[in-house]
């Protein structure tokens, strides 16, 4: 697999310290440069470099480049706390929160040494057109940069385009963003599929109950360069960009079918059947194969692995293999050095080969009495896997089972946490914090 993902281009390897793009990182593979510490604490404040306040509620992910760290967040201005219903969706519920006032939509740079807030920027002002899920935000959506420009997409607020130092470039309004319940179109959920950059084009995702699509933006203008649209359901997954025999994919997860387009022209190349609904996790590339978990389906939650180079009507014989339950529905899954790691809502971890679907292990994180909505991450041989109760599970990466470390984050934690050299940030219910060395690496 390590072969052929070098003869493609696909680099699993991170990028260097003070880059990390996007949701997931670098080729949102979730891996990460440096060594991050295994424990810390937050009461002693030991292996923490800072821990700053973020107002708001939002679950979208930190991103970092160079020596600056960019966070979305949406704020209630009548004052309301933003409460959030933990819990599996049968423990929790599917209504929509109540949070409707007038909110704010910012963009947050901060410091990557001290965690000072060196700008914000207020994207949109007014009452959300959409609901949100009683789990969810109304900036769920993680931000991406290139270096040049940062892209924020603000749900049904708009699509909006930074300089670096937070002076805008552009916006557009893509419309309402009307996510929600595929059987009661009324119930709201709000969007959460994030924004991905791939050369000078801006990919966004938009499944919904009517005309859904994906679409292309030029970065430098915000003009729409392609859309191709698509009879789906409603997802909340992100896109991942990837590289096969010289041209650039869009890879999708959606209820109706998994597909990739080319990046250049928005045409399909390929298409997988899909039997599930709500589609949460994105596509994560390994090797010359794109391994696509999540959905919902009675008794089914099915993991295949399609093979990148593939052509038009993509068939279960034309698989790399398929594991027919069991997927997360929620989290994003992880491949460290061959294996790939899934955690469910409810905690249960499985490792598997990621060339062959074969299972090496299965074991339960925590008690079971909380669940998991952040995506692990991997740097230096570990796992971090984060619950929604601000437990974060630190397991080595192996055939074999090992817990190395359980630190707490003192909050509720859904968002997927960054890293960035020796430099793991975590997005808490109200907090940003750092945790290890700020210091290059």
């Amino acid at each position: 697999m390590l072969l052929t993902a070098c003869a493609l281009g696909l680099s699993s390897a991170p990028l260097a310290a003070g880059q990390w793009p996007s949701f997931r990182g670098a080729h949102a593979s979730g891996l990460g440069h440096g060594a991050p510490p295994a424990e810390w604490n937050i009461a002693s404040g030991d292996r923490i470099a800072w821990r700053v306040p973020i107002p708001g509620l939002a679950h979208s992910s930190p991103i970092v480049w160079g020596d600056r760290v960019f966070v979305t967040t949406a704020v209630d201005l009548s004052g309301a706390t933003g409460a959030v219903t933990l819990g599996a969706v049968d423990r929790a519920g599917i209504d929509p929160a109540r949070d409707v006032g007038e909110h704010e939509w910012r963009l947050y740079a901060l410091d990557r040494a001290t965690g000072r807030v060196v700008w914000q920027r207020v994207a949109h002002r007014g009452v959300p057109r959409v609901r949100r899920h009683v789990k969810a935000s109304h900036a769920s959506a993680t931000p991406t940069t290139d270096g040049r420009a940062i892209v924020a997409l603000m749900g049904s607020e708009g699509l909006f385009c930074y300089e670096m130092d937070g002076t805008l470039r552009w916006r557009s309004d893509l419309g309402v963003m009307d996510v929600g319940l595929v059987d009661d179109p009324t119930y709201q959920w709000g969007p959460a599929s994030s924004p991905v950059i791939a050369g000078d084009l801006v990919i966004v995702q938009n499944d919904q109950h009517r005309n859904s699509f994906l679409a292309a933006y030029d970065l430098a203008t915000g003009r729409e360069r392609w859309r191709s649209a698509r009879e789906e359901l409603p997802s909340w997954a992100t896109p991942v960009v990837a590289e096969v025999a010289g041209r650039t994919l869009v890879v999708t997860s959606s209820p109706r079918g998994l597909r990739a387009h080319d990046a250049a022209t928005g045409r399909e190349v390929w298409r997988y059947a899909d039997a599930t609904e709500v589609k949460v996790p994105s596509p994560i590339v390994a090797g010359d194969a794109v391994i696509i978990t999540g959905g919902y389906a009675p008794g089914s939650r099915p993991t295949v692995a399609i093979p990148l180079a593939a052509r038009g009507v993509v068939t279960d014989a034309a698989l790399r293999w398929r594991i027919p339950r069991g997927s997360p529905y929620t989290t994003t899954p992880i491949v460290v050095d061959g294996l790939l790691y899934m955690v469910t809502d409810a905690g249960i971890l499985s490792a598997y080969d990621a060339g062959t679907g074969a299972r090496i292990y299965q074991q339960r994180l925590g008690t079971g009495a909380s669940g998991f909505s952040a995506s692990p991450v991997s740097a230096a041989g570990r796992i971090y896997f984060t619950s929604e109760d601000g437990d974060v599970y630190v397991v080595a990466a192996g055939r074999t089972f090992r817990l190395i470390a359980t630190n707490g984050l003192d909050e509720v934690a859904l968002a997927t946490p960054a890293i960035d050299g020796n430099l793991l940030i975590f997005r808490g219910r109200s907090h940003l914090v750092a945790i290890g060395s700020p210091a290059a690496s």
